[in-house]
């Protein structure tokens, strides 16, 4: 495996080197492959790497020294005032202040010798640190925002029994989802800091809590508009063309509020295989009421297939994504925008979790409000054929995330949970594929059973908890698409992500944001007037079964390819007969196929680390 596959092949990363001399020799390797890099007061690099510098705001004051990364909407003057602020004071109240203004950024500072880093409350600005051993013998700290880029710097290896748990079907669960798979390398949770002390120590420490969910629905529906608008555009103002997707609810008030905020958009729309997918249609309602918005509808004949071209992937993502099965329908889109001229490219990702919720939320709203959480389990009992007895058990059930977790250890080789489970747990028990050998799953098991950082579980209770950490997942997605997405010169956005949006939404009381009686009712009430009235009260959301199931059968060769000298079969995680005759098989979208997507996204990424890196002269600056 070449060890400076990232740092030379990917087109935007950095680094953030604490303030001492024993960081120097790290600094120097990233210097090597960098096309940027800024300096603490004292002249030693800082930060190094590959970034948009359209997307970088700097300020500076005395020994102080601010950056922001990302989309924003902060201004040199801010950072400025920002970096006098925390020089003045010694306080980090200002830098508080700055994180929490609208979109989704990495934050990072510099003052008398100490480094505050932080990204987003969740997964999509992700900051990752590791220590590396210094020429003199001693450790010093050093973060990214890349776990690849960070392993290679401090030459960290390959964990294989991490791995082994990202081959779990049905999500890997918090903290480990979307964790680095290198020893010594580490996540910092969302809505948490990192700071580098003078000697480069590295500590963690929270900035970011959701809300109490007290606002009643209208209240909150304002907060939402306020706080969407105002995220979308901050991505859009300034900009020419830009391009979204226009699908389901949540793309469309994207779509629509980018369009009622001034910008240029350009829509698109994929149909798809299944006679029932109606997308298309309330595409055309709302562009027609819209006007003056340009609309391209994707033919279902033109959309990739699930597994479409799985053989012969060639993107560097810095973990494992479940998205490489789709990646092609995933990306159509995007490459059409970017063939069009967009410089970026608006997506709904993130509204289902976050308006639509989880009926998990009504475990604790039980205690508080019984008779309302009674009414609304009943509704979701029928509308999704709950039996009473699964209910009941599960609104009896008060373990601890621990317990949970321990649970889910010893059953990790059990049958999965049926399709028709109450969705009133922590989060549905992944279990471990029919091929993961007795060495994976012991590895799993004993990842799960270990002591973890952060300890508890992501939120208060099992719905926040379930929420957010479906949120951290989701984001993820976003975050490897937009790394797919790089070499094109097109950003991926996603303006519900922000933590405005998502403390707006989070602040209503659950009761009112999510119920059986009506299809996400915050975005709904929250969009009059920029949603036109013809499409805001869809309640229809289309899916992609027929593609999986199609696309079994269509790219059946390529699955058994990765099956051929298989890297999870190389490092004793996969047994390669079992999973080739899986994949032989005529496999249920529902309850089967998606067993394979964790195991693929692990094969293509393993093999995707072997790449010979492009040539220096190749890189994009």
């Amino acid at each position: 495996m070449d060890q400076s596959l990232s740092l030379q092949s990917v087109p935007a990363w950095f680094v953030v080197l604490p303030d001492t001399d024993a960081a120097g020799a790290l600094a120097a390797r990233a210097l090597t492959f960098a096309s940027r890099s800024l300096c603490h007061a004292s002249g030693r690099p800082w930060i190094v790497g590959r970034w948009d510098p359209g997307t970088a705001v700097t300020g500076a004051h005395r020994d102080t020294r601010v950056v922001v990364i990302g989309e924003h909407a902060v201004t040199p003057p801010d950072a400025e005032r920002a970096a006098a602020a925390v020089s003045g004071t010694a306080s980090a109240s200002a830098l508080d202040r700055l994180a929490g203004r609208p979109g989704t950024f990495h934050l990072m500072a510099t003052v008398a010798g100490r480094v505050r880093i932080q990204g987003g409350v969740v997964g999509l600005r992700r900051v990752f640190h590791a220590e590396a051993t210094t020429p003199g013998g001693g450790p010093v700290s050093v973060a990214s925002d890349r776990a690849d880029v960070l392993a290679e710097l401090v030459g960290a290896g390959l964990d294989e029994r991490r791995i082994a748990l990202e081959m779990l079907a049905s999500g890997v669960p918090y903290p480990w989802h979307g964790g680095p798979l290198w020893r010594g390398v580490h996540a910092v949770p969302g809505g948490h800091r990192l700071t580098l002390d003078a000697g480069g120590r590295a500590r963690t420490t929270r900035w970011w809590s959701p809300p109490d969910p007290v606002l009643p629905l209208a209240a909150g529906a304002a907060h939402l508009r306020e706080a969407l608008t105002e995220a979308v555009a901050v991505r859009t103002r300034g900009r020419g063309l830009v391009s979204s997707d226009l699908g389901g609810l949540d793309s469309t008030a994207v779509c629509c509020t980018a369009a009622r905020g001034g910008a240029e958009v350009v829509a698109y729309t994929a149909a798809v295989h299944d006679e029932a997918g109606d997308d298309v249609y309330w595409a055309g309602r709302t562009v027609r009421a819209l006007g003056g918005v340009e609309h391209h509808i994707v033919p279902a004949r033109e959309v990739a297939m699930t597994f479409d071209g799985i053989d012969g992937l060639r993107d560097i993502l810095d973990t494992p994504s479940i998205l490489t099965v789709d990646r092609h329908r995933r990306m159509g889109i995007i490459e059409r925008a970017a063939a069009r001229g967009s410089g970026l490219h608006l997506t709904g990702l993130g509204g289902d979790e976050l308006l639509a919720g989880t009926p998990a939320r009504l475990h604790t709203l039980l205690l508080t409000h019984p008779f309302v959480a009674l009414h609304a389990i009943r509704g979701y009992a029928a509308k999704y054929r709950w039996s009473r007895r699964a209910v009941l058990r599960r609104l009896l059930d008060r373990r601890s995330y621990d317990a949970w977790l321990g649970r889910l250890a010893r059953d990790l080789t059990g049958p999965p949970a049926p399709v028709e489970e109450p969705l009133l747990d922590w989060a549905v028990p992944p279990r471990m594929p029919p091929w993961a050998t007795p060495d994976a799953v012991l590895a799993a098991r004993e990842l799960l059973r270990a002591p973890r950082t952060p300890a508890g579980p992501r939120g208060r209770n099992r719905g926040e908890h379930r929420e957010l950490a479906a949120m951290d997942g989701i984001s993820q997605w976003v975050r490897h698409i937009g790394q797919m997405a790089a070499p094109l010169a097109i950003e991926v956005c996603a303006p519900y992500y922000d933590a405005r949006v998502i403390e707006a939404a989070l602040a209503v009381r659950p009761q009112e944001r999510i119920t059986p009686w009506r299809y996400k009712p915050l975005i709904v009430e929250a969009m009059r007037g920029i949603v036109p009235e013809a499409s805001r009260t869809r309640s229809t959301k289309a899916n992609a079964t027929f593609e999986e199931e199609a696309g079994l059968r269509r790219h059946r060769r390529a699955l058994l390819t990765l099956c051929e000298d298989s890297r999870l079969v190389r490092l004793g995680l996969a047994d390669g007969k079992a999973l080739h005759a899986w994949c032989r098989r005529a496999l249920s979208a529902e309850t089967e196929s998606y067993l394979l997507h964790p195991t693929i996204a692990c094969e293509v990424w393993l093999r995707s680390r072997e790449m010979t890196p492009l040539p220096a002269a190749d890189r994009k600056a």
